[in-house]
């Protein structure tokens, strides 16, 4: 009797425990398709068919390319190799609001890490600084740094959102900051606003003046409704000022600002900057490091000018102000001075011609182009070595080799570039110094 007791108990037990799984799954399908007929799309015939997120991704990708590569060829662009960057990042209970998931706080901390990353790996000789608003008041959270790990820690420990948000309180900060400094770098704003209002203690249009004055670029991305008060901000400044849609659309707006913005004419002066290359420190020394005043045993880089040890590059020594950079970091800066053009799509009759039905991979990871059913798949053609590539090689050279791997054979593409660039009358003296240092280290 008790046996039997027991065993219904225990069944009993195993049948609640499926029943909570079953929730519990239940709850996590319907987390997962949420939205789910945004996936779907009409085709021709009337039918729903799966939304090819590859391919809408590229045509957008590509949308966004030709319109910047119409841009530079259609007006002489300087763009500014050193970026002085201050992301503002609105932590008010505006924050805490749910409509994106998990969180508009969780959302814009995960993207801006890896806007961060991206900055810098595209920008080696920028700096970046962050500014946090809550509670009616704007606090530093970093100051101007190169170094994105020290950046996201100091993020990731302060994700609390509480009180109303101040934008004239974060111009006025950052105003104080930048105002400092030197006229070569590019001063930039880049606010992450998710309140629909601004509790400001006094008059933000004069601080917008001051801000326009001192040759700011602010550039505003709201995460609710558009504001008047943030696009007038950015047209005054000459700056961007856009509305998320959703996470994608977040993500997407924020990782335009990782190129450099084109250089405000009136303002871009030349200027030559004196910069040094300091020297690894010797395995097993011991000294003290100028940036965080601790004892270091063989790491980082002693200042060629004052012999002052800092931990990394690019940097500038505490001690003597000089500007500490590494060769590879100004090889990896000039490509934004010439991009490479963007590649022509492949129609199906060019597809056919006698000397292009040999070619059935792509020139770069060698994958088939061609899909079941024998028919050709997406794919585009460098308008120099006419090679193919496939959908993901586009993105890969045009975001991260920034050079065709076969029209780089045949000669260099930096040097043409250059040299048709040094014939422009208003080409800057400085870039010029600059680029042959960079093309010497390339």
């Amino acid at each position: 009797m008790a046996n039997n007791i027991a065993e219904k108990r225990r069944q009993q037990e195993e049948d609640d425990d499926e029943e909570d799984g079953d929730l519990d799954g239940w709850g996590e399908r319907n987390y997962a398709d949420e939205r789910s007929w945004e996936a779907l799309q009409e085709d021709e015939s009337g039918l729903l068919r799966p939304l090819d997120n590859k391919a809408m991704y590229h045509a957008q990708y590509r949308r966004r390319l030709r319109s910047l590569s119409t841009a530079s060829n259609s007006q002489r662009i300087q763009k500014g190799l050193i970026r002085f960057l201050y992301i503002v990042l609105d932590l008010s209970r505006a924050a805490s609001v749910m409509d994106f998931r998990p969180s508009r706080m969780a959302v814009v901390a995960k993207n801006v890490e890896a806007f961060i990353r991206e900055f810098f790996d595209q920008n080696p000789l920028s700096q970046i600084a962050l500014v946090i608003i809550k509670d009616g008041v704007a606090y530093s959270l970093t100051d101007l740094g190169g170094s994105p790990e020290s950046h996201v820690k100091a993020l990731m420990a302060k994700l609390e959102c509480s009180g109303d948000s101040s934008l004239q309180n974060a111009l006025e900060l950052v105003h104080e900051y930048l105002d400092q400094i030197p006229s070569y770098g590019n001063r930039e704003v880049l606010i992450l606003y998710s309140a629909l209002t601004t509790c400001d203690p006094g008059d933000i249009m004069e601080t917008i003046q001051k801000c326009k004055k001192s040759k700011m670029r602010c550039s505003v991305i709201g995460l609710s409704a558009e504001m008047f008060i943030c696009k007038h901000l950015c047209q005054e400044t000459g700056g961007l000022y856009s509305v998320a849609l959703d996470e994608s659309h977040f993500k997407e707006l924020i990782m335009e600002h990782a190129p450099p913005p084109p250089a405000i004419a009136e303002f871009a002066i030349a200027n030559l900057i004196k910069m040094g290359f300091p020297q690894r420190a010797a395995e097993g020394s011991i000294s003290i490091c100028s940036c965080h005043k601790e004892c270091k045993v063989g790491e980082g880089y002693i200042c060629p000018r004052c012999k002052a040890r800092v931990c990394e590059l690019p940097t500038e020594c505490r001690i003597c102000g000089l500007t500490l950079v590494s060769s590879p970091h100004l090889a990896r800066s000039y490509h934004h001075l010439f991009p490479i053009t963007p590649f022509d799509e492949v129609t199906p009759s060019r597809q056919n011609e006698p000397h292009r039905r040999s070619q059935k991979t792509c020139f770069g990871c060698q994958q088939g182009l061609v899909n079941p059913g024998n028919k050709p798949s997406l794919h585009v053609a460098c308008p120099k070595c006419k090679q193919y590539f496939c959908l993901d090689c586009d993105i890969y050279i045009h975001e991260s080799l920034h050079n065709c791997p076969e029209a780089a054979h045949t000669f260099p593409e930096f040097l043409v570039n250059f040299i048709s660039h040094l014939r422009r009358p208003d080409f800057r003296k400085s870039s010029a110094v600059l680029l042959i240092t960079a093309f010497c280290l390339h």
